[in-house]
């Protein structure tokens, strides 16, 4: 019997759970799953017959060593922060590892440890990082071996609502870390490259640079960039290409609507406001704005942005409830935690929604025939508040990796992202089984002459 040590048993290791449960049987293997929060680890394992949660402290040095030892395979899907640890531990102890998370440079600098220890350390293999790298990979190097020469990639994807559950005017609500919602686009300037020119956009513009998109049948969304597009040549090999891009996906006007909630100060994450648990929400709003004894908020707020009385925006608005008396509640808090707890009021998934996850590649290329373009698409909805899009798209290319590995279809040790044939040929091909499935077009493209 192989033993499977899962740490972690949030919302998103819902069908990673069930996907190593279904397959225990044929695959022998037994799965440990570990949280602090051990309802939360018993929830995931049901009363399988071969499976057990345990209460998990990933700080407790020697609890950590002890169930690592006892495994073949980890799968952390703990926060980021705390993979490392895990990471040297199954070094150490000649045990492989999967994670969703992006490689830090922590991680990456564990390699060379890695490959002398004939370790696996599979991270990225997610939905985003993960499916976005999979799907890329496999339209990349089929345009190379036919010998075109890569001139354009774009690529998109975003958490969001599937129509039938756009029930407010933002057409929004959080499937994902409310926090990274929150503070997304901070951190610096970001980068991409376009026609040959490196291009910047600071972080006051990020919402307002966007551009729309449209998927047929999957319907019109405006993207926006994310931080740093240029990190992204070397992993898939377009280290001279002319135009690269990567953005997250929103239906249109939310990136207006949110430039303002940037432009306000309301997402700024570097200090503390005073008195934030007495706070209304109303106060909240008022305290961005100058002092006026006589001006309502709205109407200090509408002269502030110059918003016309009949706009939309004023509705998105006004459906978080942000002129009312409510109160925040929130002890030594910062406007973006201020402001994340006011949204959750208002942005979580209701008993009947349902989320989608939706991705979009373009790609441009040269032949010797002359230019050609493709797009590459996939949407996929999820089933309920547990069996969500988020869900599935993160669990199961886990789980698909950890069976992989187990296996001996992946044996290249080190820090890996799933960028190569050995790894996304069949995670795709299986992928294909749940319902993520890419669509191709082709596409006009006029080229770009160096």
């Amino acid at each position: 019997m192989r033993n499977i040590l899962l740490l972690g048993a949030g919302r998103s290791t819902a069908s990673l759970c069930e996907y190593l449960l279904k397959k225990s049987q044929e695959e022998d293997w037994f799965i440990t799953v570990g949280d602090v929060d051990l309802a939360l680890a018993e929830a995931k394992v049901a009363g399988h017959e071969r499976a057990k949660a345990i209460a998990f402290d990933v700080h407790n040095d020697i609890q950590r060593l002890t169930e690592i030892r006892k495994s073949d395979l980890v799968i952390s899907m703990l926060p980021w922060v705390m993979h490392l640890n895990v990471a040297r531990d199954c070094i150490g102890l000649g045990k492989h590892l999967v994670t969703a998370s992006y490689v830090s440079e922590e991680m990456s600098a564990l390699d060379e440890e890695a490959k002398k220890a004939g370790v696996v350390l599979m991270n990225e293999v997610g939905v985003d990082p993960g499916i976005d790298h999979m799907s890329a990979m496999k339209v990349l190097n089929q345009i190379r071996d036919e010998g075109g020469e890569m001139l354009l990639f774009e690529s998109f994807a975003g958490g969001l609502l599937a129509p039938e559950s756009e029930n407010n005017p933002w057409k929004y609500k959080f499937t994902w870390n409310p926090r990274n919602v929150v503070i997304a686009g901070q951190g610096g300037a970001v980068k991409f490259k376009q026609e040959g020119r490196y291009k910047y956009i600071p972080y006051n513009k990020v919402f307002r640079r966007t551009e729309f998109i449209d998927l047929g049948e999957y319907g019109r969304y405006e993207g926006y960039a994310n931080r740093d597009s240029l990190k992204y040549r070397e992993v898939y090999g377009l280290k001279d290409i002319p135009t690269i891009y990567r953005g997250t996906l929103r239906r249109p006007g939310f990136c207006k609507a949110w430039d303002l909630f940037v432009n306000l100060g309301a997402t700024d994450d570097s200090y503390i406001m005073e008195d934030s648990e007495n706070m209304t929400y109303r106060q909240f709003i008022n305290s961005f704005l100058s002092y006026n004894p006589s001006d309502s908020v709205e109407l200090k707020l509408m002269h502030y942005f110059n918003i016309p009385q009949d706009s939309d925006l004023i509705e998105k608005l006004d459906s978080l409830d942000l002129f009312s008396d409510k109160k925040v509640g929130l002890k030594n808090a910062t406007p973006a935690q201020i402001l994340q707890k006011i949204l959750e009021q208002k942005w979580s998934l209701d008993e009947n929604d349902r989320d989608m996850l939706v991705m979009y590649h373009k790609f441009g290329w040269n032949t010797s025939e002359g230019s050609r373009g493709l797009e590459s698409y996939m949407a996929i909805k999820g089933d309920d508040q547990t069996h969500t899009a988020m869900a599935k798209t993160v669990g199961f290319p886990v789980a698909i990796a950890t069976r992989q590995i187990l296996n001996g279809v992946i044996t290249t040790p080190g820090v890996k992202l799933p960028i190569t044939p050995e790894v996304y040929e069949p995670m795709l091909k299986e992928l294909e089984e749940y319902g993520i499935v890419f669509k191709e077009k082709e596409v006009p493209y006029l080229g770009y002459k160096r």
